[in-house]
């Protein structure tokens, strides 16, 4: 069961990538695969069986995929303490400008929001 729950994540990124080379070079096929599978699976209404068994046994291994950029980070530490307040402000920037956004669009998100009967008798 797992297989065929394997084989319909590896299609999804299959798909994704041929969509990649063919349409969207700017986007990563397995970002496209991910909002391919992501659109299915909300049309669907569910998660498969097998899909939700081979996510689920691959989520035990998800802490293997931040070696590599710990390695980088050990690797290249020279380098990155040489722009060490160029990134610091790269980063700080970013996250003032992801929370900004974020407070805005909650916002907007609210202000579409009906008007609830809590004050009402």
């Amino acid at each position: 069961m797992a297989l065929r729950g394997l084989t319909w994540l590896v299609l999804f990124q299959l798909l994704g990538t041929v969509i990649n080379h063919l349409l969207v070079p700017i986007v990563p096929g397995p970002i496209i695969g991910l909002l391919l599978m992501l659109a299915y699976l909300m049309l669907r209404g569910d998660v498969p069986a097998p899909v939700s068994e081979a996510a689920s046994s691959l989520l035990r291994y998800l802490p293997l995929m931040l070696v590599p950029p710990a390695v980088g980070v050990m690797v290249y530490a020279g380098q990155i303490a040489e722009d060490f307040w160029a990134i610091g402000g790269a980063l700080l920037i970013s996250v003032l400008v992801a929370m900004a956004f974020a407070g805005w669009l909650m916002q907007r998100l609210i202000g579409r929001r009906p008007p609830s009967d809590e004050g009402q008798p």
